[in-house]
């Protein structure tokens, strides 16, 4: 279909969505979704239908051209879309604002609940980007947390959470809801509200370790929770970071959050993950913090991540890997798993695999013999080709935690811990 050209819409990014159960995480096939632009919403531009995987297919929209996202400046580097999702049995949901860079694939998750369980239609609204937008400024903190005062909780050691509360409001906001979010979905949210996915890839994995350290922060230090909160995090720009209820997050950063999501930033001799604060570099200044529009010019000039966060965090900043990931059947072996491999962790990948075969069919059932053969390898590749990931037919960090992830959700295994 012929897509209608607006103003500085030049260039091209790619859409697809992913649509499942709220309450079962398993794909809904046949979801209808009707696409349109924000400013033209009874103009249907597009309308798709879901597969067996809940997926629809991914199709080019205009964008405004790249350079807008590449420098900073007063016009909109992003287009705004909505989507209209039906699909028998379960009630509608409207999503306004989609945003679409250029060159870039958006993904966006669509959780639909049963008919009569929810609103008539549940409408989500995903505000500006905080680089495009205006946000309160980050009040400052002490990087590095006391510990030792009486009665605090404080963990014991640094572990990724599985789920993190986020509270959708400054903290003494009391009528803002509460949301319960995977850990990795958090920070991809982030990073996709607060950065352009066009900027170089060193430029977006400094930035994601600074994101995943000051929230790691938060957890470690159970910051609000001894302020007699029940959540973990804001999102309030003003308190901590800017998360989006509903909203996209884009390839670049969903790949790289995989790669690291077991990182975060750390001093010598100090325990928890450094509280990393950050600032746009260009209508707000924050001295000895990153700079996210300085992070994108360094990136441009070749500085690795880590050259990238020394350059505002100081010489002694390195990146440290979590002791535990929660919420996981087991940790990642160390090494990629790939056909000659054999043992215990990959039967307990088959199996795994299997069990998600039974909600994703188009994952072929292998035999659970803990040999890596052609048929473990071919189903490994149609996992990361529907759940976006590079598809290499070998098992390694980012593809363990992931089918992990996918397991636990379908299983409903995390219910028994």
């Amino acid at each position: 279909m012929q897509v209608k050209m607006t103003q500085n819409q030049e260039g091209t990014g790619q859409l697809q969505v992913n649509v499942t159960s709220e309450q079962t995480h398993r794909p809904i096939t046949d979801a209808t979704v009707q696409i349109s632009y924000t400013g033209e919403p009874d103009s249907t531009l597009e309308q798709l239908t879901t597969n067996d995987n809940g997926r629809t297919e991914t199709i080019d929209l205009n964008t405004p051209p790249l350079e807008y996202s590449l420098s900073p400046g007063n016009a909109q580097p992003y287009s705004e879309y909505n989507l209209n999702v039906t699909a028998p049995g379960y009630e509608p949901i409207t999503i306004s604002g989609v945003e679409l860079l250029e060159g870039v694939k958006a993904l966006q998750d669509v959780e639909m609940l049963p008919a009569h369980e929810g609103p008539d239609t549940d409408r989500i609204v995903i505000p500006p980007h905080t680089l495009y937008g205006e946000y309160p400024p980050k009040i400052a903190e002490a990087e590095i947390k006391p510990v030792n005062e009486s009665g605090e909780i404080v963990l014991s050691r640094v572990v990724i959470p599985e789920y993190i509360v986020v509270h959708d409001g400054p903290p003494n906001d009391s009528s803002a809801p509460n949301y319960y979010v995977r850990y990795r979905d958090y920070i991809k949210n982030v990073a996709s509200s607060e950065i352009y996915a066009t900027w170089p890839a060193n430029t977006i994995r400094a930035n994601i370790l600074a994101i995943m350290s000051f929230t790691l922060n938060r957890v470690y230090t159970e910051w609000y929770r001894n302020k007699g909160y029940n959540f973990t995090i804001t999102s309030s720009t003003a308190y901590d970071h800017k998360w989006m209820h509903g909203r996209n997050f884009f390839s670049t950063i969903s790949e790289i959050t995989d790669e690291l999501f077991g990182n975060y930033l750390s001093r010598p001799n100090v325990r928890q993950p450094i509280l990393t604060q950050y600032c746009d570099g260009q209508r707000v200044t924050c001295p000895n913090w990153l700079s996210q529009w300085g992070s994108k010019y360094l990136g441009d000039q070749g500085y690795s991540a880590i050259q990238i966060l020394r350059n505002y965090y100081g010489s002694s900043m390195y990146i440290n890997i979590a002791e535990e990931v929660s919420g996981v059947p087991s940790s990642w072996p160390g090494y990629t798993l790939s056909q000659g491999s054999s043992g215990s962790k990959v039967r307990q990948l088959q199996e795994q695999l299997n069990t998600i075969h039974n909600s994703y069919p188009a994952i072929p059932s292998i035999a659970a013999d803990g040999i890596y053969g052609p048929a473990t390898a071919a189903a490994v590749r149609q996992f990361q080709s529907v759940f976006g990931l590079p598809q290499s037919g070998t098992v390694d960090y980012p593809t363990w935690y992931k089918i992990s992830e996918i397991y636990v959700a379908v299983s409903r295994i995390a219910e028994l811990y």
